[in-house]
């Protein structure tokens, strides 16, 4: 579930994943990621932090709270430590920086991917994050 207010960002990161294997959900915002969420039960969120409306770490929480399992990529141009503490903290099992390179895009969601929803191509060369076989923390 790709949860951004850009169209064109979520039009980048379609153009990343599904080449990949991935089958994409999108929200325009977080109140729609949130409700998408809980009607679809995607295997990832891939969340921008800055949004109109509804800030994304507010939603990274409510979707922790939705469901402790939630595996949530986080997606952000604040390259500031504090920022990535803080979505860390809330339970984001990665990060991926703005503007958009397409590498570090597929290896943040590889590696928080459950290894049972990885796509076949992604098996090799795999890198193993804490998200990546058990639950979020």
């Amino acid at each position: 579930l790709l949860v951004d207010d850009s169209a064109l960002a979520r039009r980048i990161l379609r153009g990343y994943l599904e080449p990949a294997g991935h089958q994409i959900m999108e929200a325009q915002d977080g109140f729609s990621g949130l409700e998408l969420y809980a009607l679809e039960k995607p295997d990832l969120v891939l969340l921008d932090l800055t949004m109109e409306g509804m800030h994304g770490l507010d939603v990274l929480r409510e979707l922790r709270r939705m469901d402790p399992s939630a595996r949530v990529v986080v997606a952000t141009a604040d390259i500031q430590r504090s920022t990535q503490e803080m979505a860390g903290e809330a339970g984001a099992c990665g990060f991926v920086s703005k503007p958009f390179l397409r590498e570090q895009v597929l290896e943040a969601v590889q590696q928080a991917l459950p290894r049972a929803e990885r796509p076949a191509a992604a098996e090799e060369g795999e890198i193993h994050s804490p998200c990546a076989d058990g639950p979020a923390a």
